[in-house]
């Protein structure tokens, strides 16, 4: 044996050794998995998918007269005629994993897809497999790799697979996937770039049998996108596209309500205006017109763009939502979100001691809280910061611990411990009873999990969550505005206008909520009452920043978003204004980013 092959042996031992840790619910040491694997691993546990048999959900009555199909069917065909006689399978699935076709050039490989249900009709999500390349790759939304032990469920652990997620080349949707499965043994480092290569000649193929009705409507959808940064939506009875304003800014029932308004409009006339009543109870304006296709007479679609308004009841504000919170006091419903906050409610009532893992100021210790709130409402919650850990750091802990014991104790900063503190919070922990003392959780940066010296603490928190960042959940901005809101202005004397949610859903947030509720803080001290308008915001919160920006370059970018706003979105007023240039002013707002307001 050489030796980069005993090193893949003991690598793949201690992968094997690692998956089972985990599946008993032990601590699993960091660099021992990837961290994609090990996050969908997370995932399989939450959906319960069984890790020691395949159960599939099966659907026989699947449409095989699709674009998808008629695109892949010859791309898959000559690569099985280059991979003939092969141990490789080719597999194609819909968006929801469910596998439309399987092609294998290896009997006995062939043999082995079907016993683990990796055949038609048979759904590979990873809600019922768990982690696999099919539908990790869904999951992610990116190229996806599984080896062996990798795999969530035992069946799958001698194979290895590579998938793609394919994308419509008019729409950008995701519809399906692509998956190359062999052998583990005979895996190697171009399977992955196989799949790729194949996922990308399936959309080149699928775009060469799109119509020139779609293709039409796909160039008037991008010219309307980059002439607005509002809501734009593109559709006809195949295709319906859509900006990142309207998934943020409209919930699905919205989408659906607008789109159905917009069809009916425009069945009656070429351009049409409307105002529609959004199930929230807010209001938008929305401008639909035809898209005329490439013969006389043909309709391509239409394309709509929607401005959010203010209600005639003076309502203009977004207010508190009327859905119960899952966690007391945390506000959130974004399925990132919603993940975490499941995650950490399952570990309070099993008793198992957890790690909050995620970027400052992201809500990891308002989340501890909630859970704390909702299953022990009337039990004691302390708090100990470790970056002010002192002097009596030790004897602080043991008070909490033991000498008078909490029902939940939250340690902040946990990675800002000295090594002397670390040590002693480890004394302390060895003497906790379990599993009737108290419920102890941890915050720290995700960096810090993988530090040698944090180590032998960590060892006493079998479980990590992830609290993910603001941006990746910023739909959740409708809910934590009016929350914070109303804690700010006592009351809900203040409220925010669509355009202001607009521009605040807008921003990056490096600093994540505690970054948002300090915006707001700073807000509502100058505006006691009333509702928040995009002037209110500062000048950062009217760009899109794409670098940091010098002091002088932040000068003249808030001088430019000043003079738009005097100038009612204007550019050649505003250029007016500052003794600039037409042309100036509009490579400016370029450079910095900046939002025009829309009036």
């Amino acid at each position: 044996m050489d030796h980069d092959r005993g090193s893949a042996v003991l690598d793949d031992v201690t992968l094997a050794r690692t998956r089972l840790r985990f599946l008993t619910a032990e601590a699993v040491e960091p660099g021992q998995v990837r961290e994609a694997i090990l996050a969908s691993w997370w995932r399989s546990r939450e959906f319960q998918v069984p890790a020691d048999r395949i159960d599939l959900p099966y659907s026989g009555d699947q449409d095989l007269d699709t674009p998808l199909i008629r695109g892949a069917q010859p791309v898959l065909e000559r690569l099985g005629d280059q991979l003939e006689g092969q141990p490789i399978s080719m597999i194609l699935t819909d968006q929801s994993g469910v596998v439309l076709t399987q092609r294998t050039g290896d009997h006995d490989l062939h043999r082995h897809l079907q016993s683990v249900e990796l055949a038609p009709g048979f759904s590979y999500g990873e809600r019922f497999v768990g982690t696999n390349g099919i539908g990790t790759a869904l999951a992610d939304g990116r190229p996806t790799q599984v080896f062996g032990h990798e795999h969530y469920a035992e069946n799958l652990e001698n194979l290895a697979c590579a998938g793609v997620p394919i994308q419509h080349p008019i729409s950008g949707k995701t519809i399906g996937a692509v998956d190359l499965t062999c052998w583990r043994k005979d895996a190697g480092g171009l399977l992955v770039a196989l799949a790729r290569s194949t996922a990308e000649q399936i959309r080149q193929a699928l775009l060469t049998h799109s119509t020139m009705r779609e293709l039409v409507l796909f160039q008037t959808y991008l010219q309307a996108c980059r002439r607005t940064t509002g809501i734009v939506i593109a559709f006809n009875d195949d295709v319906v596209m859509m900006n990142d304003a309207a998934r943020q800014l409209l919930d699905p029932a919205d989408q659906s309500l607008v789109l159905g308004h917009a069809k009916q409009a425009l069945a009656a006339a070429r351009r049409a205006t409307d105002t529609v009543v959004l199930s929230s109870g807010g209001k938008v304006r929305m401008y639909c017109r035809r898209v005329a296709g490439e013969r006389t007479g043909e309709i391509a679609g239409g394309v709509l763009s929607v401005q959010l308004v203010d209600t005639d009841d003076g309502g203009a504000g977004v207010v508190l939502p009327a859905v119960p919170m899952f966690l007391p006091g945390v506000a959130g419903s974004a399925p990132t979100w919603s993940r975490s906050c499941h995650a950490v409610d399952r570990s309070f009532t099993s008793g198992e001691w957890l790690v909050l893992a995620g970027e400052p100021g992201g809500g990891k210790h308002t989340l501890a809280q909630g859970v704390h709130r909702r299953r022990n409402p009337a039990g004691r919650l302390h708090t100990l910061d470790a970056a002010e850990a002192g002097p009596g750091w030790a004897a602080d802990v043991r008070h909490e611990l033991l000498d008078d014991p909490v029902d939940t104790l939250v340690i902040r900063h946990a990675d800002r411990l000295g090594d002397e503190d670390v040590r002693a919070l480890v004394a302390v922990l060895r003497q906790v009873p379990r599993p009737d003392g108290p419920w102890v959780a941890l915050t720290l940066t995700p960096e810090a999990e993988s530090s040698p010296r944090l180590a032998e603490l960590l060892a006493f928190f079998p479980r990590t969550v992830g609290v993910p960042s603001l941006r990746r959940h910023v739909e959740d901005l409708a809910e934590l505005v009016p929350l914070f809101l109303s804690k700010l202005s006592h009351g809900g004397q203040v409220t925010c206008s669509p355009e202001a949610m607009h521009l605040l859903m807008r921003a990056s947030w490096p600093g994540n909520t505690a970054q948002l509720h300090e915006v707001l803080r700073e807000i509502t001290q100058r505006r006691r009452t009333g509702t928040i308008r995009p002037t209110d915001l500062p000048a950062e919160y009217h760009t899109i920043a794409r670098r940091p920006l010098n002091r002088f370059e932040a000068v003249e970018r808030d001088a430019i978003v000043r003079s738009l706003e005097d100038a009612g979105g204007n550019k050649a007023r505003a250029a007016q204004l500052l003794g600039i240039s037409r042309a100036t002013i509009y490579r400016k707002i370029h450079e910095y980013g900046i939002v025009t307001p829309v009036h």
